[in-house]
């Protein structure tokens, strides 16, 4: 059986990057015990924000909605669209300023929706892209993973639970300034350690 992923790059850094390397060891590492299709989608260049107008047509019943508001959500769709198929995510996630890139927060404004990825019930809200798994690979210059000052590993675990994806495992090349390969080591090491 092919495993479907959906590798999502955020890093700024088209070559060079540690957090686009580490998601490509990691799908290699799952290719080995079966076929593996890949989609990938680079949101490096930026996704647009959430506006009024899409708020007003994410909340539009489908099928009361107006051709402009379908035009609105539409790259939305596709978003959504590339997630459910989904059986494993693999996103990389370099550590900017303590927290996540801007265009993978963009990224998950676009993602989350109520009555979509997510519904709000009587006991709360409730994911519902359950049964899916999400490998993590992050990079960061000075920020240790799980430290005080890390606000990036807590919430993107937060929001993928959130939508229904509590399978999510980190493989971290942090505090890169202090000791690289030591960081790489201990990355290459994890991922060598995933069951696939």
């Amino acid at each position: 059986m092919t495993t479907h992923i959906l590798k999502i790059d955020s890093s700024a850094r088209a070559e060079g990057s540690i957090s686009r390397e580490l998601g490509g060891d990691i799908i290699a590492r799952l290719a080995e015990t079966g076929p593996v299709d890949v989609t990938e989608r680079d949101v490096s260049t930026g996704l647009p924000v959430v506006t009024g107008d899409w708020i007003g047509a994410n909340f539009t019943p489908a099928d009361d909605r107006s051709e402009d508001q379908r035009a609105e959500l539409a790259l939305s769709d596709t978003l959504v669209g590339e997630l459910t198929a989904a059986d494993v995510l693999v996103i990389g996630l370099p550590i900017y300023n303590f927290g996540l890139p801007a265009s993978l927060k963009a990224w998950i404004d676009l993602v989350a929706r109520a009555g979509v990825t997510f519904r709000y019930t009587e006991n709360g809200p409730k994911g519902l892209l359950e049964g899916k798994r999400a490998i993590i690979a992050v990079a960061s210059g000075g920020t240790e993973v799980g430290s005080e000052i890390d606000f990036a590993t807590n919430y993107l675990a937060h929001v993928l639970g959130f939508i229904g994806i509590t399978d999510v495992t980190f493989v971290t090349a942090d505090r890169m300034m202090v000791d690289a390969d030591a960081s790489l080591a201990r990355a290459r090491g994890q991922i060598a350690d995933l069951a696939a």
